[in-house]
């Protein structure tokens, strides 16, 4: 069973579905059902997606080639960004959305908030954020932040942390302890 996966098609009225997205599903039936609570504008998702392929360009990825960027916008409005970063000891790569959370981190503090992730490649190929992204996207962000990333046809599909991760692991702290 698969994860609902939204097509944004740009362009479109943003209004049309509650989170402000025109959305087609993709798949069949969705595990969790976490609507996008999240608006963004037109603008705001292709400048993150702009932002995340600019980045991809910085990757060092000289075992894989596999070139990835993310962009985060925050809920403060600031967007970060972060490439992959491979290693010979393979296990030691860093991914694109673990290293612009860090750099928000690093430059804003523990209390980030995450309003919404784009993931973008310069290999023409379906980048969904692994296991271990998802995970520490949820570190940062509520199920429904949306997350976007290129399907193979080039499409920009839609989908939110929650339904990405949908049993994510989550230790009950407050903000102060953040």
């Amino acid at each position: 069973m698969f994860a609902a996966q939204r097509v944004v098609r740009m362009g479109h009225r943003l209004d049309a579905l509650p989170g402000g997205f025109e959305l087609a599903l993709r798949h069949r039936q969705p595990l969790v059902s976490s609507p996008m609570a999240v608006t963004l504008t037109e603008a705001e998702v292709r400048l993150l997606q702009q932002r995340a392929t600019q980045v991809a360009e910085n990757s060092y990825s000289p075992y894989s080639r596999f070139r990835v960027g993310a962009a985060i916008l925050l809920e403060n409005g600031e967007i970060v960004t972060g490439t992959n970063v491979e290693n010979a000891s393979y296990r030691l790569t860093t991914c694109a959305e673990q290293a612009a959370i860090t750099a928000a981190v690093a430059q804003f503090g523990p209390g980030i908030r995450i309003r919404a992730v784009a993931v973008a490649n310069l290999n023409g190929a379906t980048c969904i954020p692994c296991g271990a992204c998802r995970q520490t996207m949820l570190e940062f962000a509520d199920d429904s932040v949306p997350v976007f990333y290129p399907a193979a046809t080039g499409e920009v599909v839609a989908t939110t942390v929650g339904e990405l991760l949908p049993a994510g692991f989550r230790l009950n702290t407050s903000a102060e302890d953040r």
